[in-house]
């Protein structure tokens, strides 16, 4: 018997009194998930495996908390030769069992980074389960808020691994959280039942590459994010992930209408950044638009400023497995978030992390601590 059912997943960022709410689309709690509850938390003990050369980083954002609401999961990684197809077989001696969700995963990332985050979910009282939670201790991620139920099964997947490609296969407390002005952010892999209400309480979104259109029907990305930032008045930015292309931002601007302000088409601005990329640059860089008046023909304006993230460039001999990648980004953002990082050091800063995941087996094992020297360019 199953006892999980489908909920959008979400994470929240804060320094008390205000945290922020994480929501991601793509995970599942148990029904009667458990009460949000919100305490004093300092965190400024450093994370488990971190090393004393933390003392040469900026200090870690003080009285900051992340809250994640979503799927903790099992993950039940094989490695293929290629994928099979339609009727055939085919063998593996390569299969690890990790950590996965998309919220277990992003706050695992968050933990690392040095963050105290907490994971609302729920398991059962099983081998699985058991496994789960254990995984959440070992990396410091506050279990104190998972309902664990005595019946029914804790999720798990299968994930399948292209030995080839390095590819995969695979709302109370969001509503509590807005009215206590806690930041929300969701992350938007697919479009489900639900999700809109969710989106309109939305203080920053992050969508995976085929969301933006399949939510708006919009001819681009860029012409969809317009239309997002249209719908949802409360959402300050968007970020959709493009894989190995980095990723594409809209910030809003809050400031007051300026008549002088130039008006500028979504589709050009977008071709006019991507021509200031250096294409030999191998790390993470954010190239950025000034603030302007941003319209996508036949959907509308916003004033704001386009940014574009590269990814690194992985030698195809240390590219082991994509999953998680996103999550990864995600987790990132959200330790950006709290440590008050601007855009143009956030994005750079989301697209090292999730780099490091994809050099390791599964979801979480080459989540990279706060301490990686990979990390140091970003964090000083």
């Amino acid at each position: 018997m199953s006892i999980l059912k489908p909920y959008p997943p979400s994470y929240l960022a804060f320094k008390f009194p205000k945290p922020i709410l994480h929501f991601s689309t793509s995970s599942s709690l148990l029904t009667n998930p458990p009460p949000l509850v919100f305490s004093s938390f300092h965190s400024k003990d450093s994370m488990p495996g971190t090393s004393s050369s933390s003392s040469a980083l900026p200090p870690l954002p003080e009285d900051r908390v992340v809250v994640g609401c979503g799927m903790a999961c099992v993950d039940y990684v094989a490695v293929v030769d290629a994928f099979p197809v339609p009727d055939e077989k085919v063998r593996t001696e390569n299969v690890r069992v990790l950590g996965g969700g998309n919220c277990g995963n992003a706050l695992t990332c968050a933990a690392r980074l040095g963050l105290k985050p907490r994971i609302i979910t729920k398991v059962a009282e099983d081998g699985n389960g058991k496994t789960i939670l254990a995984e959440f201790d070992r990396d410091g991620v506050d279990t104190s808020y998972v309902a664990i139920s005595k019946e029914g099964s804790s999720m798990f997947s299968f994930v399948i691994v292209d030995d080839q490609t390095k590819t995969r296969i695979d709302f109370a407390v969001a509503g509590e959280a807005a009215q206590m002005n806690i930041p929300i952010v969701i992350d938007a892999e697919r479009v489900i039942p639900g999700l809109d209400d969710l989106l309109h309480l939305a203080s920053y979104v992050v969508c995976a590459e085929n969301f933006p259109q399949a939510w708006t029907a919009a001819p681009s990305i860029a012409c969809a994010l317009v239309s997002l930032l249209l719908q949802f008045p409360r959402t300050k930015f968007v970020i959709v992930t493009l894989g190995s292309n980095g990723c594409i931002m809209l910030e809003r601007s809050f400031s007051g209408e300026d008549p002088n302000m130039k008006t500028k088409d979504i589709e050009n601005l977008v071709g006019s950044l991507k021509l200031r990329i250096e294409k030999t640059q191998p790390t993470p860089i954010c190239i950025s638009s000034p603030i302007m008046r941003l319209s996508a023909d036949g959907i509308g304006t916003v004033n704001g400023r386009l940014l574009l993230g590269t990814a690194e460039t992985i030698a195809p001999s240390e590219l082991v497995d994509t999953t998680g990648a996103g999550d990864a980004f995600v987790g990132a953002v959200l330790y950006a978030l709290c440590a008050g990082m601007s855009p143009e050091k956030m994005l750079p800063f989301a697209a090292q992390v999730a780099a490091a995941s994809c050099r390791e087996m599964g979801a979480r094992p080459g989540l990279p601590q706060r301490t990686d020297p990979r990390l140091a360019p970003f964090l000083h």
